[in-house]
């Protein structure tokens, strides 16, 4: 339920409509590439699970494999996409909730979002669970009712809306769609299914938080396996599913279009269609919560990631703390502060912060799942030439599937910075590409700077055999 929590959020009910809208229907191929790569990570990341259960998950596989400076490297990356991600949820709960009120001002909505889910994650581990389930429940209930009445208009060609807006629902919709199924002329361009995988990726991003959650799983070994397999269907069939509905129910037009200044998710736009206003509003409150969910799941994440590098004094060393609840309470307050400048951010650039937040998130995310597919093959290559015990549930066509998957990630990368250079005349509008080519080197940068800061004391706690360094490395592998 964490992971589909974590990855069925805003990048499927907020970020689909502005790609459906310059996309078209072959959104749903970009939907399946992602999710055949998603596969292949989920597959990895099993593996390495049951070679070993930690709640430092990629922190403590990039230091068993590679070294301190890679968990170092991988620690604070990871830090810093769920700290983007606490960035972008926020701002889509502002941009919800100008469905109702379109004059209240983004930046107090991000404040008002952060106190909340601050609050359930101090208050312990299980507040947190409890929150994130029924969360989790909403979301997947809404999406299963969509499917339901989806499936019942396009097998019925139910006419949706009235007047000349009134559109019949068809598989048709498919290839009839305005410009067909791959529009290429006018505005689209041939390779607009291709470039807006990056997107695609922060949607099903959250997928991996089932290897932090693994570290407190009681018997990984039973739980694992059926959860990333479970895990794997239920996603590919509610994104794959859920956006064959939308494309052949309504012209993918239709989902770019905005109320009060503000993007629609595509599933409030389809009720509205149909004169169901009331269910549109119910539908607006669960993917509220639906963003909560992912920020939620982002407090969660950081929390224990930062302890994880304050254990091996990759950051200070008040990060370790936890209070009576067992809750890391000082990295919680330290990455909500940090996204408290999705407060500024929305201040700033209103109705921008969220695309601003995902894309630079997603330079991020492609970097753990890199991280993760690179430790997968390091695993295969020790545990093939005996150097390590073979477990079960290995990863299908490893490594080539892992190496597959880098390619993908490097792909993403390039078409990044491809679509943002062509998204507008102006430099500073360039976001994607901004992002790219400038992004990367400034984080690359900052986290050179910080490794040679706490390099020295890293190795020699690494090196150390004292009895703290003992308990640190133990209470890391044992989570």
């Amino acid at each position: 339920m964490i992971a589909i929590g974590g990855t069925i959020g805003t990048g499927l009910f907020l970020g689909s409509a502005p790609r459906l809208g310059s996309t078209g229907p072959a959104l749903l191929l970009s939907y399946i590439v992602v999710g055949v790569i998603a596969f292949f990570l989920m597959r990895a990341l099993g593996e390495l699970v049951l070679h070993r259960a930690a709640s430092g998950a990629f922190v403590s596989y990039a230091r068993e494999f590679f070294g301190e400076k890679a968990a170092f490297i991988t620690g604070w990356v990871y830090w810093l996409h769920w700290t983007l991600t606490g960035i972008a949820e926020p701002s889509a709960v502002a941009v919800y909730m100008k469905h109702w009120w379109k004059d209240m001002p983004s930046w107090i909505t991000v404040l008002i979002a952060l106190a909340v889910v601050l609050c359930i994650n101090l208050l312990s581990a299980r507040a947190f669970g409890e929150f994130e389930f029924w969360a989790s429940v909403l979301k997947v209930g809404a999406i299963v009712v969509f499917l339901a009445v989806g499936i019942v208009m396009v097998i019925g060609s139910v006419t949706i809306g009235s007047g000349p807006g009134a559109h019949e629902a068809g598989i048709s919709n498919l290839w009839s769609n305005p410009g067909g199924f791959w529009p290429s002329g006018g505005d689209f361009h041939w390779y607009g299914p291709i470039l807006v995988m990056s997107g695609v990726v922060f949607a099903y991003s959250g997928i991996e938080l089932l290897g932090v959650a693994a570290g407190e799983m009681e018997d990984p070994a039973r739980e694992v396996p059926r959860a990333i397999n479970s895990v794997i269907f239920r996603i590919a069939v509610f994104y794959c599913g859920t956006i064959l509905l939308l494309v052949c129910m309504l012209p993918t037009s239709v989902y770019g279009e905005k109320v009060n200044g503000a993007a629609v998710s595509p599933f409030v736009t389809v009720f509205g269609k149909m004169g169901l206003g009331w269910m549109a509003d119910v539908i607006q409150v669960i993917i509220i919560i639906a963003a909560m969910s992912g920020l939620n799941s982002g407090l969660y994440t950081t929390g224990r990631v930062l302890r994880s590098l304050g254990m091996s004094k990759a950051a200070p060393r008040l990060t370790i703390r936890m209070s009576k609840a067992g809750v890391p309470w000082v990295g919680i307050l330290g990455t909500t502060t940090v996204c408290l400048l999705g407060a500024l951010l929305n201040y700033l650039f209103p109705g921008e912060a969220f695309e601003i937040a995902i894309e630079a998130s997603s330079i991020a995310i492609v970097f753990i799942w890199a991280s993760i597919f690179v430790c997968q093959i390091r695993l295969r290559q020790l545990t093939d030439r005996g150097s390590l015990p073979v477990k079960p549930f290995r990863a299908p066509l490893a490594p080539w599937s892992s190496y597959i998957g880098l390619v993908f990630l490097l792909f993403v990368l390039v078409g990044m910075a491809i679509s943002g250079w062509q998204s507008s005349p102006y430099f500073w509008e360039k976001k994607d590409f901004i992002v790219v080519v400038l992004g990367i080197p400034v984080l690359a940068s900052l986290i050179s700077a910080g490794w040679f800061v706490v390099r020295r004391r890293v190795r020699e706690h690494a090196g150390a055999g004292s009895d703290d360094a003992l308990e640190a490395r133990l209470v890391d592998a044992e989570g």
